[in-house]
């Protein structure tokens, strides 16, 4: 069961809680039935709340109980941020670390019961004490892990993420959400009868592998990146499945589509989940607060739900809608990870653009490719191309990434690949042609591209990829500048710890001081020498690779979170946020106020923040009782 699902069954018991003041010494077990007096004996609108793992106790309090806290406290989502999300920060692990009593171990199992006898009560009552004692401890011990203490703002953070879930107010349509699950049988069983193959065949790799084979097409196959050895190529992001997907062959696509629809449970999964909730109640958000390493949000584990990945435009978003009264007002801020790297690497050129308010991928184009006055409608192809170098790299993408990218869909975007005349408009020569051929590493980068094209066909798009790269570089030397200074300081500052201020960053040693107080951190970090002499670095106890590229990635993204965040608490002051997905925010807005309130969140958005003086922001707004209407 889900935690949502769990909390809200009719069966659900609470046996007992403990609980302490926060300077108090003595902790007190309250047990079942004296729970709901305990409850009505506290002024919950004046109380702050301290949980380990808050999302889980708190929505017992609300949800069971009633009672809402003032304020929600979390020392989970604490040491996540302070502490990775990649090591464990169970209440038994952070105790061991901090050198406090070691956590109980409770003999009994209460799974199931609906009476327990007074024994079993009382050893549950001591491990629930010294539980509270060691949150609260930690709690402490964590608050001043940050000079100054834990950021204020942040802590505002993981309230407002907490209150999400566990005081939810988005709605659900039912009737939507039924009648698409329906549809979506309909069009599965109406294509396996058209194609007529049964759906034990589609589902399985083997069967599948002979049904294509029986039509008279070789299956598709790959090197797994999981165990190194060759598998079948049936993903929906394979190369030569996607090339299958659009085969001019009718049957064949019939086919992969169907395998497609018969595979692809997540919808199916989320919209009978989306439904069962909605008989439950409204829709509780599955956030982590700190759920990434660069401060991004997370969805829960065991929530069975990721809304940070439903499709656009899709009935899932549609589903989801205001209560009576009330709209959303969804802002999203515009390309906000390029115009933090521009700030950062001091290209001025972009910050130009952006600060024209034009269309950013048109001016970009022009002053890549050198055609003034380029444009969405005169220079299509090259547009795009232009926009995919700017959201992507930016970091330090080689082409070799960039060509197999552009295949499958470079960041949502359709699959692309570049023609020969196409190669000929960037400027690729015959001297590039033999440079490449010249290079072994080339030729093998190139073969490990998964690709349903002839290879003459691919060398061409690839050499266009490198192509498009090459001119990226060219022209965006304040970028890769930034990428060397951040290759210099991972020696320096990271692994010397010698301490170097640079714009709103701090480099110390294995880590970087962000705007919020916080800090990105790359602990043990370590490097050796390659077969060339050149230093490559990792990190972290998984031995993460570190370099230049991936800390601008790093710094970027962290700096972006601090950017959107600050703008959400700004609008949390007068409307509440009740969703996040990336560097989008929904806040719940009365219907009245609807078109002025669209304006005040824009402008909370957009407000240039203290530690990034002449960063030129802009986002895009939207309005709708449903989620998925609004923009």
């Amino acid at each position: 069961m889900t935690t949502e699902e769990y909390i809200r069954d009719p069966r659900f018991k609470a046996f007992g809680l403990a609980y302490k003041w926060l300077d108090e010494a003595s902790i007190e077990w309250v047990t079942h039935e004296d729970i709901p007096a305990w409850v009505t004996s506290i002024d919950w609108g004046n109380i702050n709340v301290l949980a380990h793992n808050a999302q889980f106790d708190v929505a017992i309090l609300c949800w069971v109980y009633g009672a809402r806290p003032a304020f929600i406290l979390d020392s989970l989502s604490m040491a996540r941020a302070l502490r990775g999300v990649e090591v464990g920060n169970s209440l038994a692990k952070l105790a061991e670390e901090f050198n406090l009593p070691p956590k109980g171990q409770a003999v009994y199992s209460t799974n199931g019961l609906v009476e327990i006898p007074y024994e079993v009560e009382q050893e549950l009552a001591a491990y629930c004490i010294h539980d509270t004692f060691l949150c609260d401890a930690i709690f402490g011990l964590l608050y001043n892990e940050v000079d100054g203490g834990y950021p204020e703002s942040e802590l505002r953070l993981i309230d407002l993420t907490l209150k999400m879930f566990t005081n939810p107010v988005l709605e659900l349509d039912a009737e939507m959400l039924n009648e698409a699950i329906e549809d979506e049988k309909l069009k599965r069983e109406a294509l396996l009868k058209r194609i007529h193959v049964d759906e034990s065949a589609l589902a399985s790799n083997v069967q599948f592998a002979g049904v294509l084979t029986e039509l008279g097409v070789s299956p598709p196959r790959k090197i797994s990146k999981t165990t190194g050895k060759e598998t079948y190529a049936f993903a929906k992001n394979d190369a030569l499945f996607q090339a299958l997907l659009n085969s001019s062959d009718e049957d064949v696509a019939l086919i992969c589509e169907a395998r497609l629809k018969v595979k692809s449970t997540l919808e199916r999964t989320r919209a009978q989940r989306f439904a069962d909730i909605s008989q439950r109640g409204t829709l509780p958000v599955p956030l982590n607060y700190y759920g990434a390493h660069t401060g991004r949000w997370s969805a829960s584990k065991g929530s069975g739900l990721n809304l940070q990945n439903l499709k656009r435009k899709s009935f899932l978003r549609k589903s989801i809608q205001a209560p009576e009264g009330y709209t959303l007002v969804v802002c999203d801020l515009a390309q906000i990870e390029p115009r933090v790297l521009a700030y950062l690497s001091d290209y001025e050129a972009l910050l130009k653009i952006f600060s024209s308010g034009q269309d950013a991928y048109s001016q970009f184009g022009a002053q890549m490719f050198n055609i003034p006055g380029m444009t969405k409608e005169s220079h299509p192809d090259l547009r795009q191309s232009a926009k995919s170098a700017l959201l992507g790299a930016g970091y330090g993408m080689g082409w070799a990434s960039f060509a197999a990218q552009l295949l499958t869909g470079f960041l949502g975007a359709p699959p692309i690949r570049y023609d020969k005349a196409f190669a000929k408009q960037l400027g690729v020569t015959s001297q590039d042609v033999a440079d490449f051929l010249g290079w072994e590493r080339n030729m093998e980068m190139l073969n490990n591209i998964p690709h349903t094209c002839s290879n003459k066909e691919l060398l061409v798009h690839a050499l266009a990829a490198k192509k498009i790269i090459e001119i990226y570089r060219t022209t965006s030397v304040d970028v890769v500048g930034f990428w060397e200074l951040c290759n210099s300081l991972i020696t320096s500052s990271l692994s010397k710890g010698k301490p170097y201020q640079y714009k709103c960053l701090t480099f110390e040693k294995e880590r970087i001081i962000l705007p919020s107080g916080l800090a990105l951190r790359y602990p043990n970090l370590k490097g050796e020498a390659d077969e060339r002499g050149r230093m490559q670095w990792r990190y972290g106890s998984d031995n993460k690779k570190l370099y230049g590229g991936k800390l601008v990635e790093n710094i970027v993204q962290a700096v972006a979170r601090c950017v959107m965040t600050d703008g959400m608490l700004r609008i949390q002051e007068r409307y509440p946020c009740v969703l996040t997905v990336h560097d989008e925010v929904v806040a719940l807005v009365p219907e009245a106020e609807a078109v002025e309130a669209e304006k005040w969140v824009l402008a909370q958005m957009v407000m240039e923040p203290q530690y990034m003086k002449g960063i030129p922001l802009d986002a895009e707004t939207g309005c709708n009782k449903r989620y998925g209407e609004a923009k």
